[in-house]
């Protein structure tokens, strides 16, 4: 898919959503080369609290919740990691990056789609080619809830062979 197309997803899927917990969109850009989606928040750089964790990881999950329950047709993310939760300077998280975001129609609960996400956070049925539900991004948060809870990546990639093997936790 080219850029253009991924870009005009994103906006499309961050449009039609409006929860404290997702990132909202004041403004972007699509002038031929230049596109840019504009989103507030601040990425987390340091270490959190305990207590902070917990809020983070109470807030990722209210956002998934409102993205398959709440919205009219639901909505699977596709890429929930880390990386695409940004902390705004009140200390609340929201998901972000819907560049990969699957939307479904109508009833529909389960998709065929090409491989979307991340190593390391993709569920089993990326890899099975079986359908896909919003269960691939429980999968992915409770990935992205371990490495939380541990401050520790869940997997290793290693760039020579692309193999993937668990770290000591």
């Amino acid at each position: 898919m080219g850029r253009e197309r991924e870009f005009q997803r994103e906006v499309r899927a961050i449009a039609r959503t409006h929860h404290r917990n997702l990132v909202c969109l004041p403004g972007f850009c699509n002038e031929g080369m230049h596109c840019l989606v504009g989103a507030t928040g601040l990425r987390l750089d340091a270490l959190p609290s305990w207590s902070n964790r917990v809020a983070i990881a109470l807030d990722v999950a209210r956002g998934l919740q409102y993205l398959h329950e709440e919205i009219e047709g639901p909505m699977i993310h596709c890429d929930i990691k880390p990386e695409n939760i940004l902390i705004d300077s009140v200390g609340m998280a929201k998901i972000a990056d819907f560049g990969l975001a699957k939307l479904l129609i109508g009833n529909q609960t389960k998709t065929f789609t090409g491989v979307r996400g991340t190593r390391g956070y993709l569920a089993p049925e990326w890899s099975k080619n079986m359908t896909i539900t919003v269960k691939a991004d429980v999968y992915s948060y409770g990935v992205m809830l371990l490495e939380i809870i541990s401050c520790k990546k869940s997997m290793e990639l290693k760039l020579a062979g692309e193999e993937c093997r668990p770290t000591s936790m």
